[in-house]
């Protein structure tokens, strides 16, 4: 997602200089816009302007600086590059203090301006980028639950999800760890008829086997040693709604079994009684292994695969969407921002080529936290354009010690900022902890939302 930036508004009241400027920028590769004045600029410019704006200081009427100074209350993210003679240098040094983008002192080489010139225009690429997606971002939370993403390959998640949507079929979406299912599964709910009632989520694989048959199916009071209530199941609770079980090859071959009669038959029986309780319900399965391949499937039963797999949907990684990384990363920023009530920072070059050459194995959910450490200002520009980074590498020690503090952020995210949860998980004593935060300047009220 690149936005075309390639023009080069020049204002020159010197009709000579405007020509043989234009043939410098049009050689160059850039397209040149000319004004004889600055208010005949004016009258063009916009604020969606694709291109900056290079204005010589001594003009009649209207001068460079008053020109800046307009241009500025239109769109203070247009970058404008000053031509100043040898007296007018002091001005534009306090100009640049008020915004402006450079100044270019006469006589200057055709290489001064176009060196310039190339810095503005990637400026102004950046900024007119970051509104795009700011845009583009907002239009898609406008809509209940987005799927945000302009590859084909998810124009056709969403029509896909559109058409069967109100169709009630049992479906099976296979997809990496961190690329969405969830978030699929939410949208295919909400999308359908079903939508006013409940959408209920069961991680299969984070709930203990002993309590899995009773937090699916529930039980009565007294089904078993500890049930001192009657306890409604996951699968009761969706009645009417949509039951997305995540990680369901992770299911016991026992439960396997008792799930495929509540499809069959749309009737559970909770422990602990003979009742038969009809349920009305659409089930969405979630599954990181290819169901479809007998030596993958191990111990999944096959009649049970069969079930589902009436309509199966594959979640792309974010490697096979590039494109949507930043559009993606935007709408996390922006999310994060709000959570910790800071502005979102501009996305930098480094940044964005970060997203773009980054691998993204956690897919969304890494790209998530990378978005919550960018909005708390915990990336450096190094440690932003990662690994490959062009430049001088960094030292071993100050390597260390970044991905030291990048770990111990990652786990504050993770654990909401609970430092009894860090500690734990990072397996090191308190104190030695609480020296690690203070020297690497690391805020812990930043990571409590």
């Amino acid at each position: 997602m690149t936005v075309a930036v390639n023009t080069v508004a020049f204002i020159d009241d010197d009709e000579d200089l405007r020509l043989a400027n234009a043939d410098s920028l049009h050689l160059a590769g850039f397209e040149p816009l000319l004004f004889a004045s600055a208010e005949e600029a004016l009258a063009r410019l916009t604020p969606d302007f694709p291109g900056i704006v290079v204005s010589d200081i001594r003009m009649p009427r209207l001068d460079g600086l008053q020109l800046f100074h307009r241009l500025k209350e239109m769109d203070d993210g247009l970058p404008v590059i000053l031509i100043t003679g040898h007296g007018d240098i002091p001005m534009a040094v306090e100009a640049m203090r008020e915004g402006v983008h450079d100044f270019v002192s006469k006589p200057y080489g055709a290489e001064r301006l176009i060196g310039s010139v190339r810095r503005a225009l990637e400026t102004r690429r950046l900024v007119l980028e970051n509104r795009r997606l700011k845009e583009m971002v907002q239009s898609s939370v406008d809509e209940a639950f987005p799927l945000i993403g302009e590859t084909p390959v998810m124009e056709r998640l969403r029509q896909t999800l559109r058409h069967i949507a109100d169709a009630d079929v049992d479906v099976l979406l296979l997809g990496e760890t961190g690329s969405g299912k969830e978030v699929v599964a939410n949208t295919l709910h909400r999308w359908s008829r079903r939508k006013s009632r409940p959408f209920v989520a069961v991680n299969c694989g984070a709930v203990p086997e002993t309590v899995m048959e009773s937090e699916l199916f529930g039980h009565e009071a007294g089904a078993f040693t500890g049930a001192q209530r009657r306890r409604i199941g996951r699968i009761e609770h969706a009645d009417g709604g949509t039951l997305f079980l995540d990680e369901l090859d992770s299911m016991t071959p026992a439960l396997q079994v008792k799930l495929l009669r509540v499809l069959d038959s749309r009737e559970i029986a909770p422990l602990g009684t003979n009742e038969i309780r009809p349920v009305d319900l659409r089930v969405v399965a979630a599954t990181k292994i290819d169901l479809s391949d007998p030596i993958k499937r191990g111990e999944f039963r096959q009649d049970l695969y069969y079930r589902l797999n009436a309509v199966t949907l594959r979640i792309p990684p974010l490697r096979e969407r590039k494109a949507d990384i930043p559009l993606l990363f935007a709408h996390f920023l922006n999310r994060a921002s709000a959570r910790y009530g800071r502005e979102a920072p501009p996305v930098t070059a480094s940044v964005k080529r970060r997203l773009l050459d980054h691998d993204w194995e956690g897919n969304v959910r890494e790209l998530s936290r990378f978005a919550e450490r960018f909005a708390l200002g915990l990336l450096d520009e190094d440690s932003a354009a990662g690994p490959d980074r062009p430049g001088e590498p960094l030292p071993l020690p100050q390597r260390v010690d970044n991905y030291e503090k990048d770990v111990i952020c990652e786990t504050l995210l993770a654990h909401g900022g609970d430092v009894k949860a860090c500690i734990e998980e990072l397996g090191i004593p308190r104190k030695t902890f609480y020296d690690k935060v203070k020297r690497h300047g690391i805020q812990l009220n930043d990571f409590r939302g």
